[in-house]
């Protein structure tokens, strides 16, 4: 039973304590407000002065520049018989918007099909053609400035509109053409699909996204789950494990690289987000956000296993890595989480520098509807993020398009460098943390059993029909089992572990596939019915 509001819990005693917040006095009469910050109450977040400060943003803008290219453009038009009524210019830290009004009777085609004519003109090193702008009666070109400014994540955190918001997970991801900050909730996205070629500014742009959040979010408020296949890029947040990081109980490293361990991460926040939906059905709310409220004025009980709930922040750098390793296992459990995890905190930035649909899935795009595209290398690769051309006339170096919902905005992400991300990780990682990292539920570990050590009264699902394959084939090959079955290595070499506690393949032979010892698929139906 949950305790109604009105209520009275039972006193605050001895093991109450753990979980109301160590250290806390029992109080007399009324009891004061949960605070959820208790336990770590001298945390300070990091300071300003860890952020390098550049010299650019002051720098005037070039109007000869500007003008010269106002030129350029009316004479292009004019050469193809196009007219316009007015033209003005906004700049932007790397890009300068032109918004043109064409004269009456002109056709919107004609000017976007004279993309590549413009950019000859400029000398520019790709232009892009919105037409028409959103919301205005005008046609956009947008050029590249020929000395882009570098937006600073100094400039962006210290920003007013930065400091005063009150989004439950603010990421200030840098300025956009008006040269205004661009700011985000997480929580309103719910998931974001982040893509772009090697060399774009996708790490940049996922350290800014981590910076943003440690800057304004407080250690029992937030954790992340750092997922890294290449394995360099997260490590650095390795100093603030007992702070923000989130992992399964028995591992070592916080940062996870390891194939296996991404599955069994992410299958242990799968139960992780039904458990929370659990405590929000008892509760009798909808949204992690009442639960949490709920919570701190004590109208749950602890004895009860109410618990405070932070927000869970998924990132997963080089998600295609995973996918063409794992495959389904990988797939299936981020369906899931990005389907239902809104509600109970928990969401997710996934990154790719192959976004092509073998990865990007249908059912990866129709749960990621928020997206961060940097430059790709092709207009196929464009339309498999954002549903649209563009992306491929990005210019590169942190130059964006975030998309969310039918919403298309140009902006330059804030550089963030490794050094100044080092500063912030050692500030937070000498303060005093927590005992442990936030450990997440447990989960039946899927690691290869030794052979001698199979259950065979435990079988695969797949296990007959993987050894008529390999029967039929006389070829003992987990690769085998794997492309004609779709499934993922763990998978395919449990069943092969299977099969050779069966009786049905021979040991490993290193690179050579084993031996098979059933010759013909008589002798196997007898010894699968025996095993019936």
């Amino acid at each position: 039973m949950i305790p109604k509001d009105d209520e009275t819990l039972p006193p605050v005693t001895g093991d109450l304590h753990a979980d109301m917040g160590q250290g806390q006095e029992p109080e007399t009469g009324l009891m004061e407000d949960y605070d959820p910050r208790r336990d770590l109450s001298s945390y300070r977040f990091p300071t300003m002065n860890l952020l390098k400060v550049y010299n650019t943003s002051d720098r005037a803008v070039d109007m000869k520049e500007q003008n010269d290219n106002k030129e350029k453009i009316i004479h292009t038009l004019r050469n193809y018989g196009i007219e316009i009524t007015s033209i003005k210019a906004t700049v932007g830290p790397t890009i300068t918007l032109y918004e043109i009004v064409p004269q009456a009777g002109v056709r919107i085609s004609k000017i976007r099909n004279l993309e590549d004519d413009i950019a000859l003109s400029l000398s520019a090193l790709g232009i892009r053609i919105i037409a028409p702008m959103p919301g205005k009666g005008t046609i956009g070109i947008e050029v590249p400035n020929k000395e882009p400014q570098i937006v600073s994540m100094q400039s962006v955190i210290s920003s007013r509109r930065f400091q005063e918001c009150d989004y439950d997970l603010p990421v200030a991801l840098g300025k956009t053409i008006t040269n205004e900050v661009f700011i985000f909730d997480l929580t309103k996205m719910p998931h974001l699909l982040v893509a772009g070629a090697t060399g774009q500014g996708k790490s940049v742009g996922l350290n800014a996204i981590i910076t943003s959040l440690l800057y304004k979010k407080h250690p029992s408020e937030m954790k992340m789950v750092l997922i890294d296949p290449k394995m360099v890029e997260f490590n650095i947040y390795s100093t603030i494990e007992k702070h923000y990081l989130a992992k399964l109980p028995d591992e070592e490293k916080a940062i996870i690289t390891d194939v296996t361990k991404v599955t069994q991460t992410l299958n242990s926040l799968t139960k992780e987000m039904d458990d929370r939906y659990e405590l929000l059905m008892k509760a009798h709310v909808r949204t992690i956000k009442e639960y949490n409220e709920k919570f701190i004025k004590r109208h749950l009980n602890p004895e009860k296993g109410h618990r405070y709930m932070p927000y869970i922040v998924v990132v997963i750098d080089e998600f295609g890595d995973l996918i063409m390793t794992a495959g389904k296992e990988i797939e299936m459990p981020i369906a899931r989480i990005a389907q239902k995890a809104r509600a109970v905190g928990i969401h997710m930035v996934i990154a790719t520098q192959r976004p092509t649909t073998n990865i990007i899935t249908g059912t990866i795009k129709a749960n990621f509807p928020a997206r961060m595209a940097f430059r790709v290398t092709s207009q196929i690769d464009s339309r498999t993020i954002l549903d649209m051309s563009g992306a491929n006339q990005l210019i590169g170096r942190g130059d964006m398009l975030f998309s969310q919902g039918s919403s298309l905005i140009r902006i330059q992400c804030a550089f963030v460098d490794t050094p100044e991300v080092e500063e912030i990780t050692q500030f937070i990682g000498k303060q005093n943390g927590y005992d442990q990292a936030f450990a997440l539920p447990e989960v039946a570990s899927e690691a290869e059993a030794a052979p001698g050590a199979v259950d065979l009264n435990d079988r695969d699902p797949l296990f007959e029909e993987a050894a008529r394959l390999i029967v039929v084939h006389q070829q003992g090959s987990t690769s085998l089992i794997q492309r004609k079955f779709s499934i993922g290595y763990n998978r395919a070499g449990r069943l092969m572990d299977q099969l050779e506690a069966a009786g049905i393949v021979g040991a490993t032979q290193g690179s050579k596939p084993r031996d098979v010892f059933v010759a013909d698929e008589y002798s196997l139906e007898k010894l699968l019915h025996s095993l019936r």
